[in-house]
């Protein structure tokens, strides 16, 4: 059972391919993503894109690890499910909308079963915030990638 289903959307001054680009690059993930602390790809696909990725994410009460299973389909929608570790569960995608050549509406969508008590008034904030605090972080990292390819 999902304890958190829910959609954040935003409009990046960066075109659908560069998006892509960026949120493929695991390795970077922590320069960016204030509460991921480590992460590491564990497999790939035959085409070098990740397929098993670990996250450690820093939850405040607790560091939470867990491996995420992708599925890509360039440039325009990834998808990813559960692979174990600490929480309960988790599915999702990102889907990557042009907005002429230069511009992108990015959506994640996810949903979380943690499998662990979170006490209620953290639980409410954590489901408010993180996933838009995660996409907003994302599109800042892709507009700064744009802006150091216009440059």
């Amino acid at each position: 059972m999902a304890d958190v289903q829910q959609s954040f959307s935003a409009a990046i001054d960066a075109p659908a391919d560069l998006c892509y680009a960026a949120i493929a690059d695991f390795d970077a993930y922590p320069s960016w993503s204030s509460p991921i602390t480590q992460i590491a790809v564990l497999d790939r696909h035959a085409d070098g894109l990740a397929k098993r990725v670990e996250f450690f994410l820093d939850m405040k009460l607790r560091v939470v690890r867990y491996i995420l299973e992708y599925t890509w389909s360039p440039p325009h929608r990834l998808d990813w499910t559960y692979g174990g570790g600490d929480l309960e569960d988790i599915i999702g995608s990102y889907v990557f909308e042009p907005l002429g050549a230069e511009r992108t509406q990015a959506t994640c969508s996810q949903t979380v079963a943690l499998g662990f008590w979170v006490p209620g008034i953290l639980r409410r904030t954590l489901e408010a915030t993180a996933l838009r605090q995660s996409v907003l972080e994302f599109k800042a990292e892709a507009e700064r990638r744009a802006a150091g390819r216009r440059a």
